[in-house]
Order: C-alpha cells, then sequence, then structure tokens
C-alpha cells in the first residue's frame, strides 16, 4: 500500500494513499474503454495502450482484477484502525521485500541452464 508520513505526528503513523492504485485501475480498464468526442463531433476510441501492451507482452488483455483488488484493498485499510493498518502495512512490506525478481543458481545450475536454452546456437549446422 502507498503510504505517506503525516507531517505533526511520530514517523510511525503513516497516512494510507490509494490515488496510486485508483490511477492503475482507471488506466488499465477506463483507457481501453472509453471514448472521447473531437472538435467535429466525431466519436474517436482512445488508444487502449495499456490493453495492448498486454497482448503483445502476454497475449491476451488483462481483466484489471489485481488492479481492482489491490484498489479495495488499500480502500479496506482506510476502515481499519491505527495500530491494525499499521500492521498489515508493515506485513505488506515485509512480503514485497521477500519477493525477489531473480532466479539464484549455483554456478552448475547456471551453466546448464545457459546450455538448454542457448545450446543450440553454438551447433553449426544451425
Amino acid at each position: 500500500m502507498s503510504t505517506e508520513m503525516d507531517d505533526d505526528s511520530s514517523p510511525v503513523r503513516r497516512r494510507v494513499s490509494c490515488t496510486k492504485y485508483f490511477d492503475a485501475l482507471w488506466f488499465c480498464y477506463w483507457m481501453s474503454r472509453c471514448s472521447n468526442r473531437t472538435s467535429n463531433a466525431d466519436e474517436t476510441e482512445q488508444a487502449p495502450y495499456y490493453q495492448m501492451q498486454q497482448y503483445y507482452r502476454v497475449g491476451k488483455l488483462d481483466d484489471c482484477t489485481k488492479k481492482f483488488s489491490a484498489l479495495f484493498d488499500c480502500l479496506s485499510l482506510k476502515t481499519k484502525s491505527a495500530s491494525e493498518a499499521q500492521k498489515i502495512l508493515e506485513e505488506h512490506e515485509k512480503a514485497d521485500a521477500a519477493k525477489h525478481i531473480w532466479i539464484m543458481r549455483t554456478e552448475e545450475e547456471a551453466s546448464r541452464h545457459w546450455n538448454e536454452t542457448f545450446g543450440h546456437l553454438d551447433d553449426p549446422t544451425c
């Protein structure tokens, strides 16, 4: 969850901001499904940039459920008591810190994976 420090309170107390989650949902869902009016009153579709990018990268459109869930979680966090919200935020931060984007391999594992993935490039018949 996105948090901001309150100026008048201790640094431990944070204010939850759901703006980035709303923006992400808006960009995901509405930018791909809205239309606007041009000056000559012709209706033209806005470029569905995010959905086109998802289709290109993943091969399917994003149904935006993860972004909706993130917004819902953030808004529900605002209904919690300050101590409970603080505890949940700390758990989220620990979980996010534990995620790692790289797969750690030993030298032997890395060598084997490299040969499986790119070994065919060494073949002179290709």
